[in-house]
């Protein structure tokens, strides 16, 4: 089946071009819904032909497979072809994003149905799953920049979908306006990853994910070429993966419908910051300085988003804060040297954030586009597998054992403490403190408590079996998931941590050179391990206690905390003033510059000046000249008269 794998991008494509093309024609939502989701589908099982396939290998045989296609770009010694290589990491994503796209794509059908654009938003999923699918699968930097600016530029179609809507957000926005937030803020990290490229080619002189590794792995590379070529990949990383300075897109991406910010803005896109990084681990694990600083971002970045999402009101913005936090500690992950780690977090944050988003979207439907917590309430009667599915994800992502984010989350606290430091360490304990607050604070104001919507014109209703069977299938992962990643601390010292050997081969290299730049390191007992465990656990728990006897029962006390703590509160409400600021430092000044100098003076009196200046000095000259024209005989034979003269004094004189 690893022969086959250009199928997995290829009936996605496919499925794009025929409901791109006679969607309308077909007139049929249901048949529309059915091509698109069995086109991800159809993917989905190809990819997991692949997968059976590489586990039937031995350890030991078991290496990447590259298949090849044809030549794409050929240019002297320079050629890119289009290539897939399939191994651990890649079938891996894949996986995560035929499976989830599969689901999400059918819980669409009920989602959108009725909408008047109803064709044109399965055909920009199913273009979104190629790219995507291009992005994890590429053996080569080119063809992943290709999935990479494809999934950006998917983005802003989705998220623009509605463009004739406003978002009511924090700030009132077109949705358009998002989508171009979300486009112009990635395209300055795109702009780092395309100098990147450049400085790995100049050094290895190619661009295959394979030679460019192995040649870093040799060693012999100088550090500030490693290090500027790590940050410039960052920075793209950054603006992907919604980070700090790049993060500023992802809570108003939301704009767009909610089986978007599911599959594009909780598992897929986001985390392709996190694939890049894993995918050139060895690049990654020669700079010292590059590690330290996406430790620090990602750390920063948890635990601002974290503290933001305390005070939203919108379902969706909670969750958008909240993925952008849990990004954050994806990337601690990275820093600390934690590659397994945090791609078990991707796995594990992709099973509950889509479940959490889907069921937001199931309590936007039933609440006939409501998405203010404040005016819901008492939903749990209503919508009783929505509030149980949804329930499950929150202590998901809350990390509470045996949930599959308490086995993700714990690992990356422990390696924190292990390869960071006991500051660190609690930075994440802090940041996970937040996460289960808000996220039972957001489960309480929405299903418990008084009724607070208007019985005249909302009537909630449970959402048809099209989207309430994604949420129990996502609900059910949610739950075990985290099985996959048992640490040895819960196995009493045996090792039967499936996925850290699947990836074993993967990050070998970066782990080996890690290894090697940290010989000293400490070696851990496992009852330090059992103890921050429980710590972490505790203090989760203690998270959603005190939620618990905030809101389960008072509707009242996020306007009574907003009361109390108007200084701090007017603060996160405002995320910290980062749009003011960066509006005032960056957007008004180029804003300013561009009209009163490149249009006033430059464009108009300039640029036009010459234009319209050449043509005023044409027309006053052959106004001047039209007057030689008399008529005259005389006149004409004067003129000639001058002028053989002043022939023949230039013949004699010169």
């Amino acid at each position: 089946m690893v022969e086959l794998i250009y199928l997995v991008p290829l009936l996605p494509l496919i499925g794009f071009f025929i409901i791109g093309f006679f969607g309308k024609k077909l007139n049929n939502e249901k048949l529309v819904g059915a091509i698109a989701s069995i086109a991800v589908g159809g993917a989905f099982l190809v990819a997991l032909g692949a997968f059976l396939q590489l586990t039937g290998e031995s350890s030991e045989a078991r290496t990447e497979h590259i298949v090849r296609l044809f030549t794409w770009i050929q240019a002297g010694s320079f050629h890119i072809d289009i290539a897939y290589q399939v191994d651990q990491l890649s079938i891996l994503y894949t996986l995560i994003i035929t499976g989830i796209g599969t689901l999400i794509h059918i819980y669409s059908v009920g989602y959108m149905h009725g909408d008047k654009s109803f064709p044109r938003f399965f055909a920009y999923l199913n273009l979104f799953v190629f790219m995507m699918l291009n992005l994890v699968l590429a053996n080569n930097f080119v063809l992943t920049f290709l999935g990479w600016e494809g999934v950006g530029l998917c983005s802003y179609l989705l998220i623009g979908f509605w463009y004739d809507r406003k978002f009511e957000g924090s700030h009132i926005v077109w949705t358009g306006d998002a989508a171009k937030k979300a486009f112009i803020v990635n395209r300055i990290g795109d702009f780092g990853v395309l100098i990147a490229m450049c400085l790995i080619y100049m050094r290895f002189g190619s661009l295959e994910y394979t030679t460019v590794n192995m040649a870093a792995a040799s060693g012999g590379i100088d550090a500030g070429l490693i290090t500027a070529i790590t940050l410039l990949l960052f920075l793209g990383c950054t603006g992907k993966s919604a980070q700090i300075p790049l993060g500023i897109w992802l809570p108003d991406a939301m704009a767009g419908p909610t089986p978007v910010s599911a599959l594009i803005h909780a598992a897929t896109m986001v985390t392709a910051g996190i694939f890049l990084i894993a995918r050139n681990s060895t690049l990654f694990a020669l700079s010292d300085t590059t590690m330290a600083i996406i430790t620090g971002v990602g750390i920063t970045t948890a635990l601002i988003a974290a503290t933001i999402g305390i005070v939203q009101n919108d379902i969706k913005k909670v969750l958008a804060y909240s993925t952008v936090s849990q990004l954050g500690f994806m990337f601690m992950a990275l820093g600390v040297g934690a590659y397994t780690a945090a791609v078990f977090h991707v796995m594990t944050h992709a099973f509950f954030k889509a479940l959490l988003f889907l069921g937001s979207g199931s309590v936007i439907h039933g609440m006939h586009e409501e998405q203010d917590i404040q005016k819901m309430g008492g939903l749990k009667k209503y919508m009783p597998q929505t509030y149980i599915t949804f329930l499950l994800g929150t202590i998901a992502i809350s990390g509470i054992f045996p949930f599959s984010g308490f086995f993700s989350k714990d690992e990356i606290l422990w390696n924190a403490y292990a390869n960071g430091s006991p500051i660190l360490w609690g930075a994440g304990v802090l940041a996970a403190f937040c996460t289960a607050f808000y996220m039972f604070r957001l489960l309480y104001l929405t299903f418990y408590g008084e009724e607070r919507f208007d019985h005249h014109h909302v009537h909630p209703h449970e959402s048809p079996v099209t989207m309430t069977l994604p949420l129990w299938i996502l609900a059910i992962l949610s739950v075990f998931g985290g099985l996959l990643g048992i640490p040895k601390a819960l196995s009493g010292g045996a090792d039967i941590n499936i996925l850290e050997h699947w990836l074993e081969p993967i990050f070998a290299n970066a782990n080996s050179i890690l290894a090697s730049h940290h010989s000293d390191a400490h070696h851990h007992s496992l009852a330090l391990e059992w103890g921050l465990m429980a710590a972490s656990l505790a203090i989760a728990i203690i998270g959603i206690l005190y939620a618990t006897s905030l809101y389960k029962k008072s509707s009242h006390k996020p306007a009574e905390m907003a009361a109390k703590n108007k200084g701090l509160y007017n603060i996160l409400w405002n995320k910290y003033f980062v749009d003011e600021i960066y509006h005032n430092v960056f957007v008004a000044p180029i804003y300013k510059i561009s009209l009163d100098f490149l249009w006033k003076i430059v464009d108009v009196q300039i640029i036009d000046g010459i234009v319209n200046g050449s043509a005023r000095a044409i027309a006053v000259s052959a106004e001047n000249l039209r007057k030689i024209q008399s008529g005259i005989a005389q006149n004409y034979a004067l003129m000639m008269l001058f002028g053989i003269v002043a022939i023949i004094a230039w013949m004699v004189f010169a």
